[in-house]
C-alpha cells in the first residue's frame, strides 16, 4: 500500500468513537436548547439594556466626593472585616486540615469529620452565611466577620490539608524511628515542609476575603456595601460611582499587597 493510500485510509477516530462524539454533542445541544427555553426573558428589556446602561453611566459622571470621609471609613471597616476574619479562620482551619489529611488524621472517623467540615464551609456562599449571621447577631461587622470566617475555614483547611498530604514522608519516618512524640513530629517534620505553602494560602485567602467583604454590606453585614446599597436605593448615582471607584482602588491595593507578599514568601 502506498503512502498516499495510507494517508487516505487513516482516521483519527473509529466509527464507534465518532458516533459517541456526535451523540454526546447532540445531547449537550439539546440540554442547552432546553435550558434556554426554560429561561423567562423579557426581550423588550433585553434589547433596551444598552440604552439604559449608557443612561446610567451618564448619571454617574462625574463622581461625587461629598461623602468621601464616610466612604473611607467604610473602606477601613471592610479591610478590618477581611483581616480579622482571615486571622481567626487561619487558627481554626489548622486542626481541621490536620484531621482532614489522610497521612495525619488519627482514624477514618476524624477524617470524615474533617472532610464534612471543609465541604460544609465551602458549599455555602459568603452572602448566605452573612444573611444567616445577620439574623442571629443583628446587622453590623460582627456578622460580616463570622460569615467570612466560616467561608474561609473550608478554603484554608482544604488547601492546607492537601499540602500536608504531599509532604515528604522520610523526615516523619526518621522522627518516628527516634521515638519522637506526636507533637514533635508535627513541629519538626510537618510544619517546616508546609510553612511556605501555609503563608501563601493565607495571603491568597486574605485577598479573596477583601473582595468578598465589599459586598457584605448589601445584606447588612457591615463594610462599604452599606453605603453602596444606600446610594443605590436613593438614586444617588454620582455617589455610587464614587463608592465603586473606592472599591476598585481597594481591590487593586489588595492585589498589589498580596502579590508582593507571596513573592517574598515563595
Amino acid at each position: 500500500m502506498t503512502d498516499q493510500k495510507i494517508r487516505d485510509s487513516w482516521a483519527r477516530y473509529t466509527p464507534q468513537q465518532r458516533m459517541k462524539r456526535y451523540g454526546s454533542f447532540l445531547v449537550v445541544s439539546l440540554i442547552v436548547v432546553w435550558a434556554l427555553r426554560s429561561i423567562d426573558v423579557i426581550w423588550e428589556w433585553f434589547w433596551d439594556a444598552p440604552i439604559q446602561l449608557f443612561d446610567l453611566f451618564d448619571r454617574m459622571i462625574p463622581p461625587d466626593p461629598t461623602n468621601l470621609p464616610a466612604i473611607l471609613e467604610a473602606i477601613w471597616q471592610t479591610i478590618n472585616i477581611a483581616t480579622i476574619a482571615t486571622f481567626i479562620a487561619v487558627f481554626l482551619s489548622l486542626p481541621v486540615a490536620y484531621i482532614a489529611a489522610q497521612n495525619t488524621t488519627p482514624n477514618r472517623i476524624t477524617l470524615w469529620i474533617g472532610r464534612i467540615i471543609l465541604v460544609s464551609s465551602r458549599s455555602v456562599n459568603t452572602i448566605i452565611w452573612a444573611l444567616l449571621f445577620v439574623a442571629i447577631f443583628g446587622p453590623g461587622i460582627i456578622a460580616g466577620i463570622i460569615a467570612i470566617m466560616f467561608r474561609s475555614i473550608g478554603f484554608l483547611g482544604k488547601l492546607l490539608g492537601e499540602a500536608i498530604e504531599e509532604i515528604d514522608p522520610e523526615p516523619i519516618e526518621a522522627l518516628e524511628a527516634c521515638g519522637a512524640s506526636r507533637f514533635k513530629i508535627v513541629l519538626y517534620g510537618i510544619v517546616p515542609q508546609v510553612m511556605p505553602t501555609f503563608f501563601a494560602i493565607c495571603i491568597l485567602r486574605w485577598d479573596i476575603n477583601l473582595r468578598e467583604s465589599t459586598v457584605l454590606g448589601l445584606v447588612g453585614a457591615g463594610g462599604i456595601g452599606i453605603i453602596l446599597q444606600g446610594a443605590i436605593d436613593t438614586f444617588q448615582w454620582p455617589e455610587v460611582s464614587m463608592v465603586l471607584l473606592a472599591i476598585l482602588a481597594l481591590v487593586i491595593g489588595g492585589e498589589i499587597i498580596s502579590t508582593t507578599l507571596r513573592k517574598k514568601v515563595l
